[in-house]
């Protein structure tokens, strides 16, 4: 369907590509795998038609369509959720304009035996019959059953699209991309910005219903769920394989092994016969036999292996400082907003040394306890930070924080400090940034490289207790394994938030789940944790339900008789778009007001936790502080007033929906 014909790119008289060719099929589900940087986006830009190869081409015949979704991306903030999704159907509507116009047309006429007139009918019913094909009369309930598999809810239909964080907005630009149906689908990264429902909701649709599918994605257990065929870039050229990633694994090191050992048992014959040749060169006896061999060596298929790419990562974290013997004791913490509890009575101890991991659905309390960690939120409780404990934090989006229009270098270099200044460029080449690569601005960098990036900036001084959340986006399989391995080997305390499995098998000896307001320690690895959770995947446990406090410690005979599902409620009348309209409306209302009112309460906390500060530390003077103390504690209070009177509203209004 797609034909890639001896493509080549270069940049500053470097090969990305070499010669390459190969063909899209239909129905083709192709998984795009290389290092970062080897070129990923890169074709698919290519093919998309965004950028022009430095030689060769790509043949897309008439009528195929092709739809592409970047890794980033930047969009409008003019329209409401539904206006900007419904343009994925712009085709249609002007089909409809036509035929409607047609129907003008037709009424109007008089000529009824006239041939141009009968020509009308039949172009109508032609136009009519593509409409409803295309079906028309379902784009509705398909757009919202894509924007409801992709996570929004119906309350953000009519939401302006400029409320949404750029997370969000790219799966609106995936929703318009799906709807389209196009015959090929680029997709790049696609995960990143979805949790686990919609991951899975994306895998069925692109297993179900996509025709042609190219895919770039660090999720190895999505690539291998949707792909049937796996493409490599390494070093400009290309290895195709007709089977997904995890098979390609097996079947790319057992080719090279035959490589090898047959490249060597010629070289061993090579040097046999040549030896022969020159031992008996000279002599008469042996010229026949000489002459045999000669012709025999020239006649040698001479067996080529691959040329694997290996320059790698060189990562390894500075050593820990010796930290107390306990860098994190919490006694009773708990942390809430308003009357909404994000989890309470959480005590537990990390020790010197140890590597946990922090598991659990997203929204229940992951990254807020990092935060009670970091000492950026207020909690309740005890919370101790051990003696010497120098704390190193990788956040999510710490590579989207990074300064596009600095240079690699510079970036490094307005950061660090001392000796390690006279040291930038080697440190940037044990992050594959050496040369050329030091001079690029980071925002041609690719999402894997700015995740490096990044990553330096966390080793530009010791630390020794590391809290890495979600490290592993954006980086290819071989770079999260070397940061695994980075990992293991370091002699800190280290805090993982992660959904990887893989990445955390073998990496961490103890996790902390989340869920129902609860943090519950388990012993042992994550395998370990997810045999007695008795579920096969972290993104299961994110599916499910936490368990009621009153249910998990009931005995077993008590708990098997609790219902496992409540009773499905009757089906409410569906309301009309107009009433629906002003539902969204009001409850749009009741959440800004939700949101306003935590906005006020985060801010009240710091106003009092500042003033209790001051007074623990015996700095305050002035007798006036205790009023100011009392008066912020009140408008706290007040606040939490409002915020819970708000919630409940919401609350309501969404049961009604």
């Amino acid at each position: 369907m797609v034909s890639v014909n001896n493509l080549s790119v270069e940049f500053s008289a470097k090969s990305l590509f070499d010669n390459i060719s190969y063909v899209i099929n239909d129905r083709d589900k192709i998984a795009l795998v290389g290092k970062n940087g080897a070129g990923k986006s890169t074709m698919l830009k290519i093919i998309a038609g965004l950028q022009r190869p430095t030689s060769g081409s790509v043949a897309i015949p008439e009528g195929v369509t092709v739809g592409y979704l970047p890794q980033h991306m930047i969009t409008t903030d003019e329209t409401t959720v539904v206006q900007e999704v419904r343009k994925a159907f712009s085709h249609l509507d002007a089909m409809q304009r036509r035929l409607d116009a047609m129907n003008a047309e037709l009424a109007e006429r008089t000529d009824y035996e006239s041939e141009s007139y009968h020509k009308l009918i039949d172009d109508m019913t032609s136009l009519a019959d593509s409409i409803a094909i295309a079906g028309s009369d379902n784009c509705e309930a398909e757009m919202e059953k894509t924007l409801l598999g992709l996570g929004f809810v119906r309350a953000d239909f009519n939401r302006p699209t400029g409320e949404f964080s750029g997370g969000w907005r790219m799966r609106i630009e995936l929703a318009k991309l799906l709807l389209q149906r196009p015959d090929v689908l680029l997709l790049d990264e696609p995960t990143n910005h979805l949790d686990i429902e919609s991951i899975q909701w994306l895998e069925n649709f692109l297993i179900s219903k996509a025709k042609a599918v190219v895919l770039v994605s660090h999720d190895r257990a999505f690539i291998d769920n949707v792909t049937n065929r796996t493409i490599e870039i390494s070093l400009g050229k290309i290895y195709d394989y007709a089977v997904n990633y995890s098979k390609y694994v097996e079947l790319r090191r057992e080719r090279l092994e035959q490589q090898m050992r047959a490249y060597a048992n010629q070289q061993k014959q090579i040097a046999d016969t040549e030896a022969f040749i020159e031992r008996f060169r000279y002599k008469a006896t042996k010229a026949v036999q000489v002459q045999s061999r000669m012709k025999q060596l020239a006649k040698i298929e001479r067996i080529e292996v691959d040329e694997v790419d290996t320059s790698h990562l060189n990562l390894r974290f500075p050593p820990a400082p010796r930290s107390g013997d306990f860098p994190v004791i919490a006694d009773d913490l708990g942390k809430a907003y308003g009357s909404h509890q994000v989890f309470d009575h959480a005590t537990f101890t990390i020790r010197r040394g140890e590597k946990v991991a922090f598991v659990g659905k997203n929204g229940e309390g992951k990254s807020t306890l990092v935060k009670c960690i970091m000492g950026e939120i207020p909690y309740t409780g005890t919370l101790k930070i051990g003696h010497n404990v120098s704390i190193g934090y990788f956040a999510q989006n710490q590579a989207s924080l990074l300064d596009g229009e600095l240079t690699v270098f510079d970036t490094i270099d307005r950061v660090a400090v001392g000796d390690i200044r006279t040291k930038i460029r080697d440190l940037l080449g044990a992050f594959m940034f050496g040369g050329e690569a030091s001079d690029k601005k980071v925002k041609v960098l690719s999402g894997g490289e700015r995740t490096r990036l990044a990553m330096i900036r966390l080793l530009l001084q010791p630390v020794n207790l590391l809290i890495l959340d979600e490290p592993t986006n954006h980086l290819d399989m071989a770079t999260k394994d070397i940061l695994k391995q980075a990992i293991k080997d370091f002699n800190g305390t280290v805090i993982v938030v992660s959904h990887d499995r893989e990445f955390l098998d073998g990496l961490v000896e103890k996790v902390y789940e989340f869920g129902g307001g609860r943090v519950t320690e388990c012993l042992g690895g994550i395998y370990d944790f997810l045999e007695r959770k008795r579920i096969a995947s972290l993104h299961e446990l994110e599916l499910s339900e936490p368990l009621r406090p009153s249910t998990a410690a009931m005995p077993k005979t008590a708990a098997s008789k609790v219902p496992v599902k409540d009773p499905i409620p009757a089906a409410r009348p569906k309301p009309s778009y107009a009433e629906q309209r002003e539902r969204d409306k009001a409850i749009k209302r009741a959440r800004k007001k939700v949101e306003d009112a935590e906005t006020e309460i985060a801010r009240l906390e710091g106003v009092v936790k500042a003033i209790e500060e001051q007074l623990a530390a015996g700095d305050a003077t002035d007798t006036e502080i205790y009023t100011r103390h009392a008066a912020a504690t009140k408008d706290l209070e007040n606040a939490m007033s409002i915020w819970e009177l708000a919630s409940l509203d919401l609350e309501e209004m969404q049961k009604k929906q």
